[in-house]
């Protein structure tokens, strides 16, 4: 029998609203899987890299060592980290995870250092000459300054993510990438467009929504602005 004219799945059409009301918990599964490694990842990496960056701005000697291994694990290619952690994790979601974090790491480093160096010497001695001590100073002068330097590394780290993580449809926990993949594999081009654009709507909106939240918790930059 032959396919019937408006049967687009029939026909392999780019765009079909077919593909997408009988496949729609498979895309939502998909996205789900999607937005919860980015979020494990990008979270894990956050937590990793403040600590780093403070003891990197404290230790003048610890920022070459510091900023010398996170920019090593950021230029090993995806498909080599993967191996590299496979012994530790085996095919897991893990494995993905923990690669996600060593590239993030980079990213988010590299800002939080540069926001906390860019807080004006002068504004620490004011501060100081108020009573602040080191953990006040910190985390009432130091970090609030260096936010939008962080927002903007966290911002990169999380649009990279989202595109990293259909890497990981190599061990079979890539999201949207798992989709794209298979779809290549059998030219299922509809399956292909789909998981693409809405990976593509995933980091625009990610990106879109910490724009926002660092646009709500730094008031005093958008009071600078002319």
């Amino acid at each position: 029998m032959t396919a019937a004219p408006h049967d687009c799945l029939a026909r392999n059409e780019w765009i079909c609203g077919t593909y997408l009301s009988t496949r729609r918990h498979v895309l939502a599964d998909a996205v789900v899987q999607h937005l919860e490694l980015t979020a494990a990842s990008v979270g894990i990496a956050l937590v990793i890299a403040v600590p780093l960056a403070l003891a990197a701005r404290r230790r003048r000697w610890a920022a070459g060592p510091v900023l010398g291994v996170t920019t090593v694990l950021y230029t090993i290619p995806s498909l080599a980290m993967f191996s590299l952690l496979l012994p530790l994790y085996g095919l897991s979601a893990s494995l993905v995870v923990a690669g996600l974090v060593l590239y993030s790491l980079t990213l988010l480093v590299r800002n939080i250092l540069a926001g906390l160096r860019a807080v004006p010497e002068e504004t620490r001695q004011a501060a100081r000459g108020l009573g602040y001590g080191p953990w006040r100073l910190l985390f009432t002068v130091e970090l609030p300054l260096a936010l939008p330097a962080a927002m903007a590394g966290l911002r990169i780290a999380t649009v990279s993510a989202v595109s990293l993580v259909t890497i990981g449809a190599i061990v079979g926990h890539g999201g949207l990438g798992n989709l794209i993949y298979a779809g290549m594999n059998t030219f299922f081009k509809a399956q292909v467009l789909t998981a693409s654009v809405l990976c593509v709507a995933i980091a625009v909106a990610a990106d879109l929504l910490l724009l926002g939240v660092q646009w709500l918790i730094t008031p005093w930059v958008r009071r600078q602005r002319p």
